[in-house]
């Protein structure tokens, strides 16, 4: 399988306010945020929201992973926000993700994670992922890194400015408005302002865990 440079782009995906149960801003009612022209509604967040929390529950270390996590719902906001941009960067480059390439990322994720169930533990730990999120974060991850290769933009200081200046450009051109209820895009930053970074899963010859770690 084809290896592609690891990358540390990450778009913050920030722990957020927790889940809501009606919320709108005057301008878009029922909207947790406008991208494009597009809305990400709020039930559509909460669906998100309640997979994970759902997966956490039945996990070993459950409580441990719910109180780790008590702005969820802002935080896959930003996972949701983030892959719009993504998409858009991707048809801007002429790039895509096919069948076979999702299929091979998502295999060697759980091969070096040492199985299906280790990568889904992992993931739901470190991300707030759940086990039915994760071809949402494979394909990020494929689309990333063929940005960035078609962009050149390897894993350095220099090669990370060429790649948050092109996601910046997209972030504002997509205009992207967030309800008040989960805070403010930041296009200089890619995120919700004041989120944490959060490194994706990535490809790279240590593996998604250490990958998922920043390490």
């Amino acid at each position: 399988m084809h290896r592609r440079t690891a990358l540390s782009v990450s778009a913050a995906i920030l722990a957020a306010a927790p889940l809501l149960t009606a919320c709108g801003s005057d301008a878009h009612p029922g909207a947790a945020a406008i991208v494009g022209g597009q809305r990400i509604d709020v039930a559509g967040l909460q669906a998100q929201v309640k997979d994970v929390r759902t997966a956490q529950e039945a996990s070993p270390n459950g409580p441990e992973l719910l109180r780790a996590t008590g702005d969820l719902g802002r935080q896959k906001l930003n996972g949701m926000i983030f892959d719009r941009v993504v998409d858009k960067v991707a048809r801007d480059q002429g790039v895509t993700a096919t069948r076979a390439e999702l299929q091979q990322t998502r295999a060697a994720f759980v091969r070096e994670s040492g199985g299906q169930e280790r990568l889904e533990a992992m993931l739901l730990q470190q991300q707030g992922v759940a086990p039915g999120q994760i071809d949402e974060v494979v394909r990020r991850n494929v689309l990333m890194n063929k940005i960035a290769a078609k962009l050149g933009a390897t894993d350095t200081p220099e090669g990370q400015k060429k790649l948050t200046d092109v996601f910046s450009a997209a972030s504002k051109e997509l205009d992207i408005d967030v309800n008040p209820r989960y805070g403010t895009w930041d296009d200089t930053q890619v995120r919700l302002a004041d989120s944490a970074r959060v490194p994706w899963l990535r490809q790279t010859d240590r593996g998604p865990a250490a990958a998922a770690a920043g390490g």
